[in-house]
């Protein structure tokens, strides 16, 4: 995959992202994958896994924020 494609596709995906977060609409998502892969299946492919994987670092950011939070609480009662 082209490293032009990427890079087009991983920020495409940062905004698409932030629309979701803001918005709720999900349905975003498969809209822009499905007009990317009417003219370049190469930056659908590199749209949708960006998703992906931009998606998933937030969700672990967020897990690792919760876990952070739960171990700096002072222990209760001790």
């Amino acid at each position: 995959m082209s490293r032009l494609a990427e890079q087009l596709a991983d920020k495409l995906a940062a905004d698409v992202i932030k629309h979701v977060e803001a918005t709720g609409d999900e349905d975003i998502i498969r809209m822009m994958a499905t007009s990317l892969g009417d003219s370049s299946q190469t930056l659908q492919e590199a749209f949708i896994t960006s998703v992906r994987v931009q998606r998933a670092a937030i969700r672990a950011r967020a897990q690792l924020q919760r876990r952070i939070a739960e171990f700096a609480k002072p222990a209760e009662g001790g």
